[in-house]
């Protein structure tokens, strides 16, 4: 059978009445983000984008030009279009209101437009994060507190994985489908749809060089994984470890792992090391819907209540059988140590 087109595929959401217009052609537009991301990537040194932009993020994190290129990507295609109260970027420090130029929406759109873009230079997948939630009522010019929504609120969430193809993959709470970009057509085609990610696994994904400076559950979890068939765990672990979020939870959302970036002496004072409102939430509403888990360690991830824009959260998120255990070492922990 052949693939149908994304627009095909939201246009038979809407008539079934899953989503509305402005959903579905805000999901469209974000699309056409990506895939200008897409083709900015495909040409690498050859187009100018490789390299430091000599700027800092408002974490204080050193801008690839990617990273500026894509952040101006997403604003420029997004403002315009009249599905939007409000935007919020990880690349800056306070949400960007819809200039009053332009007619407004009903929606608010976070997203992370480059993730993982250490590895740019060195041609290594990276990715783009989105999330979508529903404007307060009454709200015409949201500001920064207005998106402090929970997870669970979300309407819409996705990301783009630039590598040997371009893949979109989203929820609108009905199930996680995946999308190929068929660059003759210029189209996002349907791919997977109703992707599982399988319950059990025995393949991880964590950065090991942090270990000495993890708590003593993590410790205990990851260090039990080690032991293969002769330890606590009974099975051998396959480790796996991108450094590019986007690119690890695809391919988790492929074949099951679990993803782990654990709460750690050096993140402790912010919270953990990834973002709460464009990296944690999202990936957790897309694993969930796909069959899978995602927490901090303590708790539902979808659940938490953001406190700020730049929130961190420690996060473990994957196979739903896996994340359990990973999070009853830490409960069982927090329990005698209490």
């Amino acid at each position: 059978m052949k693939p149908i087109s994304l627009t095909r595929f939201l246009i038979e959401e809407q008539h079934a009445g899953f989503i509305n217009a402005d959903l579905r052609l805000l999901i469209e537009v974000v699309a056409r983000a990506c895939k200008t991301i897409s083709t900015a990537i495909s040409k690498g040194e050859l187009g100018g984008v490789l390299g430091d932009a000599g700027t800092g993020n408002i974490q204080g994190e050193a801008q690839k030009k990617l990273d500026v290129l894509s952040n101006e990507i997403f604003l420029e295609a997004n403002e315009w279009g009249g599905h939007l109260a409000g935007l919020a970027s990880e690349e800056m420090e306070h949400s960007h209101p819809i200039p009053n130029a332009y007619p407004k929406g009903n929606y608010l759109l976070l997203f992370d437009p480059l993730d993982g873009s250490s590895n740019i230079d060195v041609n290594i997948s990276v990715g783009t994060i989105f999330s979508v939630l529903s404007c307060p009522d009454g709200i015409t010019e949201p500001k920064d507190e207005h998106f402090l929504q929970p997870g669970n609120t979300q309407v819409c969430a996705g990301y783009t994985t630039y590598g040997p193809s371009t893949i979109l993959v989203i929820t609108v709470g009905r199930g996680t489908h995946g999308f190929t970009l068929d660059r003759e057509q210029g189209s996002f085609m349907l791919t997977k749809r109703d992707m599982q990610i399988p319950k059990d696994t025995k393949e991880f994904a964590v950065n090991v060089s942090n270990q000495r400076f993890w708590e003593t559950p993590m410790q205990a979890y990851v260090g039990d994984m080690l032991q293969g068939k002769e330890g606590k765990r009974a099975k051998d672990f396959n480790m796996r470890w991108v450094a590019s979020m986007v690119a690890d939870v695809h391919r988790i959302m492929t074949r099951g792992g679990i993803f782990s970036y654990p709460l750690d002496s050096k993140c402790r004072a912010q919270g953990g090391k990834l973002r709460l409102m464009y990296e944690a939430n999202p990936m957790s509403f897309l694993v969930e819907q796909a069959g899978g888990a995602a927490s901090t360690g303590r708790m539902r991830m979808l659940d938490v209540q953001p406190t700020g824009l730049h929130q961190r959260v420690p996060v473990f998120m994957g196979s739903k059988a896996e994340v359990e255990i990973a999070v009853k070492y830490h409960t069982d922990f927090d329990a005698k140590n209490t």
